[in-house]
């Protein structure tokens, strides 16, 4: 109930052992025949689920961050955007974007003054209200923009963000829409909660971690692109140790498109997942998590001396602990410092409002209510020794 690491399926420990015994990787073709043959399916097979046009394409990186800095890549080169510019380019982000996006700006030198950071509302999501404004006011300064990221969800506390307003605004300016659905973008399997994700169908492009919803070992998650705004080749590699055709767009040869040479055939746990179970599993995992997020909910505010954050979105939970008396940040950081320490019990924490939460992201389908019970009398036998141990030292 900690971070969110996904809980595997025991399938995968049978292709993590075939991949390591064969030890292939992707980059071209006579590597990567089946590896890169198994991406273009789940690929094409995500895209459509999306909604995503026929022809969109991608690829599998080695995590969310590989993914979301190689999406901003590929905006810049989509945007035609020249390199003396470059040092103009500004991106637009929610404030509660994953520090991935903001890393992945700086790596590609855009400066910091240039990663526009739009406020969020109550429920986290992004005020894309202030977009517009935003957008104005860095025209005004001779920046350029050329992508604007949406998160699905956030990482702190599992909020979604308004795609059809992001997507509305990206296309009155001709930018980049990518989406960030690293945890949250399984949720397009759930008939229950693909909601959250609409329009998304109107992105450029989007990630999606296969290592966390979607029970695969780290580190493997898909970037997908929607046809219709992407520039082929957009890293151009010369090598012609590799290829002879440096031009071409040869999907069996992926190191043509990915910042990845030598990338392991991780597809392979996804691959034959989907096999032999097909999407219900994914829809089962998302249905089961996220319905316990909420109902983990319901019993925190059924409590007389703890809260919420906000209504949870996702499988992840945000709450806290209401002392009687003294600072709620204190006690709650004792808390976590004393679950971590006794070990029953596994939960972070995370800043919300500049308040100190505790959380938890659901990750296990095997956990029940009957844990999450057993965790909050936990919180409270803790509280109670945290306090009484104060009021006598008279802190």
């Amino acid at each position: 109930m900690g971070h969110q690491v996904a809980v595997t399926l025991p399938i995968t420990a049978l292709t993590s052992a075939l991949t390591a015994y064969m030890n292939n990787c992707t980059t071209v073709y006579e590597l990567g025949m089946a590896g890169n043959a198994m991406e273009k399916v789940i690929i094409e097979h995500l895209a459509e689920k999306y909604g995503y046009q026929k022809g969109s394409a991608g690829f599998i990186t080695s995590g969310g961050s590989m993914g979301n800095l190689t999406a901003l890549i590929t905006a810049r080169t989509s945007s035609g955007v020249g390199e003396d510019d470059f040092g103009r380019l500004a991106v637009i982000v929610s404030e509660e974007a994953h520090y991935s996006v903001e890393r992945a700006a700086k790596i590609m030198g855009i400066k910091s003054e240039n990663i526009i950071k739009i406020p969020v509302n109550k429920d986290f999501s992004m005020k894309t209200e202030l977009l517009e404004v935003a957008f104005q006011k860095a025209e005004k300064e001779g920046k350029i923009v050329f992508c604007v990221v949406g998160c699905a969800c956030t990482t702190s506390v599992g909020a979604f963000d308004d795609f059809n307003a992001i997507a509305d605004f990206a296309e009155k300016h001709k930018i980049w829409f990518h989406i960030d659905g690293a945890h949250g973008g399984a949720a397009i399997f759930s008939d229950k909660y693909k909601y959250l994700l609409k329009g998304a169908e109107r992105s450029d492009s989007l990630i999606v971690d296969f290592h966390k919803m979607m029970m695969d070992p780290p580190l493997s998650t898909a970037l997908i692109y929607n046809c219709r705004n992407r520039h082929m080749n957009e890293f151009s590699p010369k090598a012609n140790y590799l290829w002879q055709d440096q031009l071409s767009n040869e999907w069996y040869n992926s190191a043509k498109h990915t910042l990845e040479c030598t990338k392991p055939v991780s597809v392979f746990h996804t691959y034959t997942i989907m096999r032999l179970y097909g999407d219900e599993i994914y829809k089962q995992n998302v249905d089961r998590l996220f319905d316990l997020g909420k109902h983990f909910a319901e019993m925190i505010k059924a409590q007389n001396n703890m809260e919420t954050a906000l209504e949870p979105k996702s499988n992840i939970v945000c709450f806290r602990y209401l002392p009687k008396a003294g600072s709620a940040d204190i006690i709650n950081k004792k808390i976590a410092d004393e679950l971590l320490r006794d070990g029953s019990f596994y939960v972070v924490s995370t800043a919300v409002k500049d308040s100190f939460y505790l959380r938890v992201t659901i990750m296990n389908p095997l956990t029940t209510a009957d844990n999450l019970a057993d965790l909050l009398t936990k919180i409270k036998e803790t509280a109670y020794r945290i306090e009484n141990f104060s009021n006598k030292k008279g802190v």
